[in-house]
């Protein structure tokens, strides 16, 4: 994958995390720069290291799949993908206030279970996988962090634009690497 390929990938997987940030930004009466950068390092965080988890496990049984491999990129990411855009038309969830520990730590997993599949199909594709976590942390922690800002100022009007928007990111690229491997794109 060239690197404006996962540039555009790290900003699909973060569209979670930076609609559940909106909503945290709403909760707050004034949003500070230590509340912005909790939520953006436990969601940077997070979403750095499930595709580090999804690659090792992906590496794991790639003898095992190689054949297939173009085709579970494909079906893993348009699901997730789908999921996303579901998401992005259902009702607004109320989110707590609290940045305690415990709740950030289920938000930010909650938020990063895409990208272990992600991280899944990172095994069968030419991915610098360092790269490739660094670059979907960093992008994610700007994301959440914005988020933050952003609900705190405006409201929930992005929260489903942004969710759909990744979930059409997500479908795009996995439509691609299936084109690609399929010798209809090059």
């Amino acid at each position: 994958m060239k690197l404006w390929e996962l540039f555009v990938l790290a900003v699909g997987l973060s569209m979670d995390a930076f609609a559940v940030s909106i909503c945290k930004g709403l909760s707050l009466k004034k949003a500070t720069m230590k509340e912005a950068g909790i939520v953006g390092v436990y969601f940077g965080g997070f979403q750095a290291l499930m595709p580090l988890i999804g690659y090792f496990l992906g590496i794991h049984f790639q003898n095992l799949i190689t054949n297939i491999d173009h085709w579970i990129a494909f079906i893993l990411l348009g699901l997730i993908g789908i999921s996303m855009i579901k998401e992005s038309r259902e009702k607004e969830e109320n989110i707590s206030q609290s940045f305690r520990p415990k709740e950030m730590l289920s938000l930010a997993i909650a938020t990063s279970i895409d990208a272990l599949a992600v991280g899944i199909t990172f095994a069968f594709l030419q991915v610098n996988i360092g790269v490739a976590v660094c670059l979907i942390g960093c992008v994610t922690f700007v994301f959440s962090a914005a988020g933050i800002w952003i609900g705190n100022l405006f409201g929930s009007r992005y929260r489903s634009w942004s969710e759909l928007a990744g979930g059409l990111i997500l479908i795009l690229i996995g439509l691609k690497i299936l084109l690609e491997h399929l010798g209809i794109l090059r």
